[in-house]
């Protein structure tokens, strides 16, 4: 037995399927209608808020990238969902998927920072050690089982599998990795046929050169949005050094977002709502009246320190605001620097 096939066994029998009631049990604000989010400006993050949009009438009031954070003025981050990534703070309700864990030994600490976030590698208690075993989906799909199992039948046609397939690579992941995928459509439930997923990525319509020429069409669409150094699936908020991008300043001090990335966006979130059939309400979706945080951005490799169970430890003493395990020996972070979100 190969080791990955020996890791999904033990996964299999210690971790089975996820239980959509409970997840909503424990933290019921993400069935809740009228909320307030804040998205991760990219594609996933984009259809999260599509998605909560059109069946929860969600708000859209900021965007966050790790560097920078555009939030109404109105609002503090207690009050908002964040979607699309994990904020580590009791106070803060979050969904996101990326690996979080160094070692088991930490995941008493880490979930109680995390106790207010959902989170699929939390939930099977994964850690580095099963780096390869980590969620490969998007957190789009995780959002669509919770709500199609907990809310209400979610419909999808056959060309909402597009976005959903293109969305954090999700296409090259099916056929990259294929044993941890149909392991975690299985926790997920995908095999359930009367659930939204089970429609995406069972779907009998689709072969593999239909799929691609599906595929083919909608990178075109994305591509004609796009511009020199700014792809169209994407709203670019900070440049390399953690200095804002595309955000400008009004005469009243309030932060906005410049009108023709704010018109690139739309333009995508109009070809994401023509394609999943999710209708795109401009008054739904916050441009302007911001208020600005900046927050320091870094990594372990960039640092030059080795990622163990020593400055892992360090790492959590410092508090950080978020973070992603990016490979078996590498975590990038944000710090509360000089900004506070809390």
């Amino acid at each position: 037995m190969s080791k990955i096939q020996s890791l999904l066994s033990e996964a299999a029998v210690y971790y089975g399927t996820i239980d959509y009631k409970k997840v909503v049990e424990q933290r019921p604000w993400i069935i809740q209608p009228n909320q307030k989010c804040v998205l991760s400006p990219d594609s996933d993050g984009l259809l999260c808020g599509l998605l909560m949009s059109h069946y929860l009438n969600w708000e859209i009031v900021g965007y966050y990238d790790g560097k920078v954070m555009v939030l109404d003025k109105n609002c503090t981050p207690k009050d908002v969902v964040f979607l699309d990534m994990e904020i580590c703070r009791k106070e803060i309700k979050s969904i996101g998927h990326h690996m979080l864990i160094f070692n088991k030994k930490y995941f008493p600490l880490v979930k109680e920072k995390f106790s207010n976030c959902i989170q699929p590698n939390l939930m099977r208690n994964y850690d580095a050690k099963v780096f390869r075993l980590k969620y490969p989906l998007a957190t789009i799909h995780l959002l669509i089982g919770i709500l199609d199992n907990t809310l209400k039948k979610i419909e999808l046609s056959e060309k909402a599998i597009c976005p959903l397939f293109f969305t954090d690579g999700t296409f090259n992941v099916l056929f990259s990795y294929p044993e941890n995928v149909l392991d975690w459509l299985k926790y997920l439930r995908a095999n359930e046929t009367d659930s939204a997923l089970h429609f995406l990525f069972e779907n009998d319509k689709y072969t593999v050169i239909a799929l691609m020429r599906a595929m083919d069409e909608f990178f075109r669409k994305r591509d004609e949005i796009s511009i020199s150094k700014e792809r169209g699936d994407r709203l670019r908020i900070s440049a390399k050094d953690g200095e804002p991008f595309n955000i400008e300043t009004e005469a009243n001090g309030d932060k906005k977002l410049n009108e023709e990335a704010k018109n690139r966006t739309v333009s995508f979130i109009k070809l994401l709502s023509e394609t999943t059939g999710w209708n795109y309400k401009p008054e739904s979706w916050l441009w302007n009246r911001f208020a600005f945080y900046k927050f320091t951005k870094g990594d372990f490799t960039g640092a030059g320190k080795r990622l163990n169970g020593k400055t892992f430890e360090e790492f959590l003493n410092r508090n950080p605001l978020s973070w992603a395990m990016t490979s078996g020996d590498n975590i990038e972070f944000t710090l509360e620097e000089p900004s506070k979100m809390v």
